[in-house]
Parts: C-alpha cells; structure tokens; sequence
C-alpha cells in the first residue's frame, strides 16, 4: 500500500496522515495548546474513518486513536469498532481489535460483553497466533462473567500440544483464579501435569498457578506438597546445567524460573518438617554455588534466603543465611544494601546472634549517603543494642545523633531512651547519655522525655550534686534546647544548694555565686526562644530558691513580681500564687517549697499524662505541706495535696483527674471525684470515710476559693462517718467562672478546706 500524500502548513495535517507522521507533527508542537488542536482535528478524521465502514482504514485509525489514548485524551468512542474489529477474520485487523479492547475496554464496561462470544470462537482458532491474541485479552481485562463462561476452554487449551498456547493460558488461568476463586479446582489436576513439561516458559506459568493455587486453598497446598521432590530437581537442573543461552543472563540459569520456584518452595515448606527436610540440600546448594557478583544471582541468593528463614530449616542453613545477608551489605548497590537490611531486622529477633556477628557492618551503613539505608541501619543498629553491647553502640549511636538528617532525629533519640532504659550500666551513665541527647537533639526528643529525666534523676541521690553541676555548665552554654533547659531549670531549683557549695568529687568543681545562678534563669525567662512552659520552669526553679540561698531573697520577689502581670496566663497564675506565699503565706513557704520526694515512675504526675492511679503522700513523721502547683509542667494531669495537723487545713490545687485521694491522715479518708468539667464549670463530689474502730461525728466540710471563681456547695449526706468503713458522707461542690475565660486560667483550682 503507498504512502498517503500529506501537507503541513502551521502544523494542519490533511486526514489521510499515517500514524508515524501524526506522533511526529503532534511532538513538534510547541505549546499544549497547539498539540490539542491538532488532537482535536486527527480524532475528527478518525470518527469519519469509522463511519465509512469496511474501507480498509479502519485498523490504522484505531491504531492511531490509541496512540491518542497513551497521550491522556478521550478515546472512548473507539470502543465499539475495538468489537468490529475483533471479529473480523483478518489477523492484523483482529491484532489492533484486541490490542484497543485491552487499552479502552475495562470489566466495568457493558461493551466488554460484546467480545466474550468472539474469544471463546478464537479460543478454538485453528491458528496459534490468534488464540495467543484472545488468551492474552482475557488475561488482561477479562471480568467474573466472562472467566466463569471461558473456563473450560482455558482449561481445555492447558493441555494443548503447542508450549506457546499452555504458557499463555497457564497465565489465564491465574487471572481467573484470581477473579473466581471457586473455579481453582477446576485447574488443579492441569496444573500438576505441568510440571513434567521441559519449557522454561511453561514451568515458569506452572509455577506460579501452583503458587495462586496453595495461597488460595489449604487443602490444595497439603495437594501440593507432594511435589516438592519433583520442584526440587527442577531446580537442582537449573542450577547445574550448562550454558544455555537461551536462559543465560549473566551467567545464571533461568533466575526468573529460579526465584518463582524458590517462591513456592517457600509456601510448601512453610510449618512442614517433611517437606523441609525435603529441600534442606538444594537450598544449601543454591546458597553455596550461586554468583552474588550479578544482580540476577543476588535475586535468587536473596529468595534462597527468604526461604531459609521461613522454613522449619536446620540451624547451620539460617546461619549461612544470615552470612549471605551479610555478605549482600559490602554490595556497591545501595537497593541491595537496603533489602539486606530489611531481611535481618524481620530475623533479628529469632536469630539474634548470628545478626550479631555482622554489627560493624550495619553500624558502618549508618555513614551512607541515602537517607532509605540510613534509616534501616538505624532501626538494626537499635535492634542489636543489648547488655553486652550497650557502651559501644550508645557510643556509635551518639556519634550518628550529630550527624544524621534532621528527618531522623527523633527516631534515633527516641531508639537511644529506650536502649539506655532497658540496659544502662549505671545511673550515672543512664544519666550522661541522655543529656548528651539533650545537648545534641534536644528540639527532637518526645514531650515525656523531661518527666523521665526528672524521675530519673530524683531516684539517683548520690548523683545529685554532679548532676546538678553538669546541668548548669549545660544551661549557661546554650540555652536553645528546650527540654534540656526544663530539666536543667528544674534541677537548679530542687538542688541549687548543691551547687552553691562548689564541691563535686566527680566534676571539676567551679565557684558558683546566687547571683550567677539568678542570672542564669533570668536569662531563660528573657528569652525569646523559651516556651511558656520553660518559662514555667525557670520561675518556678526562681521560687525555690527562695529556701536554698540567703542574700538575694529580694532579688527573687521582685523577678515573680514582674511576671504577676505576664500575658501568659499560666505564667501570671504561677508568680500570683508565689507572691502570696512571700506576703500571706510567708511562714509556710519554707516548707512548700522544700524538696520534692522521689518520685514513682508511675504516678500521674510523669507518665504521658496517664491520670490513673493515686498520690501517695510522703511519710514523714511531722505532717508538713507538700507543694501546691510547683511541678515545673504545667500541662501535667495532677493534683498536689498539703494539709496542717493544727488546723487540720487541706490546700488542694485540682486539675481534672477522675478520682484522687487528698487526705490520709488518723483513719479519715479524703476524695475528690470529678464528675463534670465544661469551659467555665466544674463539678466535684468530696467523699469521707472512716477506717477507725469509732464513728467520726458531726464531721463538717468548708471550703473557699480565689476570688475569680464561684463556688457553690450542696448539702451533705450526713455528718456521722460510719466506722470501719462501712459508710461515706459526699457533698457536692460546683466551681463557676462567671467571666467565661478560656479553660487553661481555669485549670488549676484552688480549694482550702477545713475539717471539723
């Protein structure tokens, strides 16, 4: 046939343009306009081709509509001659038929129906070619409908005589497996016979119809295993044959076959000693003789060793499976770098030591430059942290907190925390390398990182006074890290005496004047990098040392005073208060403001905000306040009780917690339950029982609140406690605040009790 005469002037082409000239002109135009244009024009020519009917044209329009359907445009009206086309009896006619049915047609479409009828009579073409052409459509877009009415020809086409035709309806018979599973049984007795044929293409499908087959029905999987000695030697032929170019790349036999049976094998031998033992051998061989120096022998050594791992295989071979991973993390590939890794984290946990014996190598992947590997030598590195190791990998761990990308971070402080929790050698350790996370990441780390700290360092009183020194060299270095300065301002606070005294026998000691640790926190509280709740700590750590120094008591209330108007209501709140322990409540601060206790890891006051759980006071043999509001985060889930054994007062600070226990003093107990908590309203019942041998009577209740918040107090239930605890008095207590403002003024409450 000639060539079609054609004319360009401004990109216009004439309608009897061929394909290879319509790409051309289409990819010289210069804008998208341009191109749409000429779109636009070449599918007008193509609608008029189809209306034309039997002119001989019709496949290369086709063919040209579906080079405009590649490109992103509406190519929805070629549908119908996809169908005219497809049953028509020419070969290269029925080519493009079925190539735009596979392209515009989906199982969605009512128009797909249409072809079923003309593949089922293609099925049984007398040509392998045009049977290849229906096979192929049917594996691609082929709905439930159509794979329930062609099964038994797909069936029937598995034992053809022709290798190209069962390779090509083994696949078929995949896609119909897979959108029918209740027709399986109808190809498991094929299936099996497949296995006896010597075509690598014909295995290759076999194979993985096997697969579909044992993933989809256990009983067919029981079927199957039966065959795994014959796989077997079909994969020890591979391994040993001689060149074969036919299969070669790169020196390995057929690697597609080779990974898809090792696939299998891995399915049948899953939880199954016999067929186990089975393959032990071949797999030990494959491991052994098979060149890792090319990707297509990594592929297979790779799937050798997925099956090693997730078969009941003998120690000796996870070992050896281990080592090959090990092997693959030396590889200049940085994709095969990465898969190595991903392997070893899934068998880190079953095969720990063997991991073990390539940590130099995982650790040294820390130093890559792709940021995907960083990450997985990162979470292996944490994984093979232990007991034995923890010194030497904190240490590498730490040197790679410093340089890694900022997007990792967190995950390495974080993987650090918990490494040092389960196996630091001491305290003073545990200690050391979380603030040296604080120096390097402390922008990073989790919010409950400051509470653990904390507690941590409570617990640890011989560490005190180092711990106190290292903090404050720490605080007048840098002020930029947040939690670490929360720790460092709290510590201060708790133990700034210690630092007066300038004797450490663990640091170098350094002379320390009030004056100095003053400026120090004031220089937190100036700073525009402190967070208001850093600042909450600086004041609050400035109010303890009211009781820890004697010549600067005036400088302290004259920096709470200033903060009394702050437009940070929690901040304001915080100095208010402490400006009345100075003037109201002077003769208590002493002992409001002393130490806090050690601290139990599991109270509500540090774990995340966890509220269960109650408050134990401290035992002490002289009942005494315990601070009211001065744990340094403000945003923490607690209440803080204090009591005096004259007046038998209880001050109580209530941030809404369920039910909390607010006084235990001579048999008489002491709740308060919050029942209802709104943005302007709380509503808490007080509960009293009695432990003692005797009835507690005329028990009465008072309470008072600051000025701001209203409160209303209802009728008790009695006022005989019961002995023994065999009854309670409640009394309700509304708290109101009538000016509406926002709840976190309204957070902590004051309630000062009185018990008669």
């Amino acid at each position: 046939m000639s060539l079609s005469i054609f004319l360009i002037t401004d990109t216009v082409m004439t309608p009897s343009v061929r394909l290879q000239e319509m790409i051309r002109v289409i990819r010289s135009a210069r804008t998208q306009g341009e191109e749409r244009g000429i779109i636009q024009r070449e599918c007008a020519d193509i609608r008029s081709q189809f209306r034309q009917g039997d002119n001989g044209e019709r496949s290369h329009s086709l063919a040209k509509l579906l080079y405009v359907h590649m490109l992103g445009y509406p190519a929805h009206f070629g549908q119908m001659e996809c169908v005219r086309l497809i049953a028509s009896p020419r070969y290269s006619e029925k080519r493009i038929g079925y190539l735009g049915a596979m392209m515009l047609l989906d199982e969605n479409q009512d128009a797909s129906l249409l072809i079923t009828n003309s593949i089922k009579n293609d099925l049984s073409h007398s040509s392998q070619y045009v049977q290849s052409l229906a096979l192929c459509t049917l594996a691609c877009m082929g709905s439930a409908e159509m794979c329930r009415d062609l099964a038994p020809e797909i069936e029937r086409l598995l034992r053809a005589s022709h290798s190209y035709i069962k390779k090509k309806a083994t696949l078929c018979a995949v896609h119909i497996i897979r959108k029918v599973p209740e027709l399986a049984e109808l190809f498991t007795p094929s299936a099996r016979t497949l296995l006896s044929e010597k075509n690598h293409g014909v295995l290759h499908g076999a194979v993985v119809l096997i697969t579909e087959l044992c993933e989809r029905n256990p009983d067919t999987l029981v079927q199957f295993r039966k065959a795994v000695p014959e796989l077997v030697q079909i994969m020890k032929g591979l391994v040993t044959s001689s060149y074969s170019p036919e299969h070669n790349v790169a020196g390995i036999s057929d690697p597609f076959l080779q990974v898809r049976i090792l696939r299998l094998l891995r399915i049948l031998g899953h939880n199954n000693d016999t067929a186990s033992d089975a393959m032990n051998d071949l797999l030990a061989q494959v491991a052994t003789n098979t060149d890792s120096s090319k990707t297509a022998g990594s592929a297979v050594l790779y799937e050798t060793v997925l099956t090693i791992m997730d078969i009941n295989s003998e120690s000796g071979l996870r070992v050896l499976a281990v080592n090959i991973l090990g092997r693959f993390l030396l590889n200049n590939d940085r994709n095969i770098r990465y898969i190595s890794m991903t392997s070893l984290q899934k068998i880190v946990q079953t095969d720990h030591n063997a991991v073990q014996r390539h940590r130099g190598t995982i650790v040294d992947c820390l130093k890559d430059q792709d940021t995907s590997v960083k990450r997985r030598a990162l979470e292996l590195s944490l994984a093979l942290v232990s007991a034995v190791n923890i010194r030497s990998m904190m240490k590498e761990l730490l040197i790679f907190l410093s340089v890694c990308p900022p997007e990792l971070r967190s995950q390495t402080a974080s993987g650090i925390f918990n490494a040092a929790e389960r196996y630091s050698p001491s305290k003073r350790w545990h200690i050391d390398t979380i603030l040296h996370v604080l120096t390097t990441a402390g922008g990073d780390v989790r919010d409950e990182t400051v509470p653990n700290l904390i507690q941590l360092i409570t617990t640890a009183s011989e560490l005190h006074c180092y711990t106190v020194h290292k903090l404050y060299r720490a605080l007048i270095k840098d002020i930029a890290q947040q939690s670490l300065v929360q720790v460092a301002c709290w510590c201060i606070g708790e133990y700034g005496d210690l630092l007066l005294k300038g004797e450490c026998e663990e640091i170098e000691p350094v002379q320390v004047t009030e004056d100095d640790i003053l400026d120090a926190l004031e220089t937190v509280l100036q700073s525009h990098m402190s967070s208001p709740a850093t600042r909450g700590f600086a004041l609050t750590a400035t109010m303890k040392l009211s009781t820890r120094i004697t010549d600067n008591v005036d400088r302290i209330r004259s920096i709470v005073s200033i903060y009394g108007s702050c437009i940070d209501l929690e901040l304001q709140q915080r100095a208010v208060e402490y400006n009345a322990l100075f003037k109201k409540y002077d003769h208590m601060r002493a002992a409001v403001l002393e130490r806090m206790p050690v601290m139990d890891k599991n109270s509500p006051g540090h774990t995340n905000g966890d509220t269960s759980g109650e408050i134990k006071e401290p035992d002490t043999s002289k009942p005494k306040p315990v601070e009211a509001g001065l744990l340094s985060e403000p945003a923490s889930q607690v209440i803080i009780t204090g009591y005096s054994e004259m007046q038998k007062h209880c001050c109580v600070y209530v941030h809404v917690v369920p039910t909390v226990s607010v006084y235990e003093k001579n048999g008489l107990s002491l709740k308060i339950q919050c029942d209802k908590q709104t943005e302007t309203e709380v509503t808490v019942t007080l509960i009293a029982s009695n432990s003692t041998q005797n009835d507690i009577t005329n028990f009465t209740l008072q309470a008072a609140v600051p000025k701001s918040v209203q409160l209303q107090m209802k009728a008790p239930s009695g006022n005989v406690i019961p002995a023994h605890g065999l009854g309670q008095v409640t009394q309700t207590v509304l708290l109101n605040n009538p000016n509406k403002a926002s709840l976190p003024c309204f957070r902590f409450v004051q309630l000062s009790f009185l018990l008669n």
